[in-house]
């Protein structure tokens, strides 16, 4: 049986262990909870979207001869902006698709129109704003840039955001959906990017995690009356 001071030393790396891994312990806990509770597309917002956003169709498009030999094509996507059809091409320019002009990006009553396309008809718009650059823990990080920030008249505090480049709908942000990220970042603890599940923090707290709770079962072998009981026995 182990010695009474080996005992000792067990249950007390057990309970640094646990005070140590507590709140991480408790953090994990939590977010799980949520997540399970939670409907991924309200996270999503779309409950803020029109299901199916009508689709415009267009004719006499030029075709991409038109364009001239000096345009080397890999790439070509059909955008509607404003009720105009525009050709994305090589995800760099944006070219109207009937007259060929090349256009710089979108104004803010285009990407409000954009919007609209997308979001419910009943949202009251509040403001929209244009950002350059955003930090790791933005909410639009990951994302075209620059771009336009539309803000609607909710409690939850919604966003939609629009790419300014080509004027395509980006997503929506709300308040749900920023809970999720911060919860979803402390369950990863990726504090950074939030999907890395490979990060030396995770693995470090994992393996403390496993040393926890053998450690606990250490302990209640070491100290079960039962196995003390079993141990004599044998011995007699």
């Amino acid at each position: 049986m182990v010695e009474r001071k080996t005992a000792l030393k067990i249950r007390k790396a057990h309970r640094y262990l646990g005070i140590f891994l507590g709140v991480q312990f408790l953090m994990w806990t939590i977010s799980g909870m949520y997540f399970s509770w939670t409907d991924i597309d309200e996270i999503h917002g779309d409950q803020f979207k029109k299901e199916n956003p009508e689709q415009v169709a267009f004719k006499n498009l030029l075709g991409t001869s038109e364009f001239g030999n000096e345009l080397n094509i890999k790439s070509l996507e059909l955008l509607e902006i404003n009720n105009t059809p525009y050709f994305w091409i090589n995800e760099e320019q944006l070219y109207d698709a009937i007259t060929g002009t090349k256009k710089k990006g979108i104004t803010e009553q285009e990407a409000i129109k954009v919007a609209e396309r997308y979001m419910l008809p009943n949202l009251e718009f509040d403001q929209i704003q244009r950002i350059e650059t955003v930090g790791d823990h933005h909410e639009y990080r990951g994302r075209p840039l620059p771009a336009y920030e539309i803000s609607y008249k909710t409690d939850e505090n919604l966003k939609a955001y629009v790419a300014i480049k080509n004027g395509a709908f980006q997503t929506v942000r709300h308040r749900d959906w920023r809970w999720f990220d911060f919860l979803w970042m402390t369950h990863t603890m990726d504090y950074q990017g939030r999907d890395n599940f490979n990060t030396i923090v995770l693995r470090a707290f994992s393996l403390l995690g496993l040393i926890t709770v053998l450690s606990g079962f250490l302990l209640w072998y070491t100290s079960s009356p039962t196995v003390k009981k079993i141990i004599k026995n044998k011995r007699k």
